[in-house]
């Protein structure tokens, strides 16, 4: 048969390549599920060997006496706060620290890896550049 021949042949048949991609269409080891991640491994014989390791635990909090409800309403307002910034953090967080050990004295420039400062950025997954760094 020629090209239009197989054309012809493909438009008759219905070569349907966009169909739903189900079980049946895939490999006999092929197993489409519900997009969750298998529990262990196939063994021989198309047998299946569990892994505790891969089976996740739930960590679940005992909430009796909790006042919240589970569910948040789509008609709840926005929220009203900003977005939280850098300057916001540092004025929050490191920034009375440093007035209160200035105003008993004990500030010292040298030792600012106790406000939470680190002077190399060796090891790190992301890098500050220099602009970044406190001034």
């Amino acid at each position: 048969m020629g090209l239009l021949g197989e054309l012809t042949r493909g438009l008759v048949r219905g070569a349907d390549r966009m169909g739903a991609w189900t079980s049946k269409r895939g490999p006999r080891t092929f197993n489409k599920s519900r997009g969750t991640k298998p529990l262990g491994i196939r063994i021989t014989h198309n047998k299946f060997r569990l892994v505790p390791e891969m089976v996740p635990k739930l960590v679940v909090p005992d909430l009796t006496g909790f006042k919240l409800r589970p569910y948040v309403s789509y008609r709840a307002p926005a929220g009203s706060e900003p977005a939280l910034t850098a300057r916001d953090l540092f004025q929050e967080i490191v920034a009375p620290s440093i007035k209160k050990d200035i105003e008993e004295g004990t500030f010292d420039a040298e030792k600012l890896e106790k406000y939470g400062f680190e002077p190399t950025q060796e090891g790190k997954l992301f890098k500050l550049f220099p602009k970044n760094f406190v001034r």
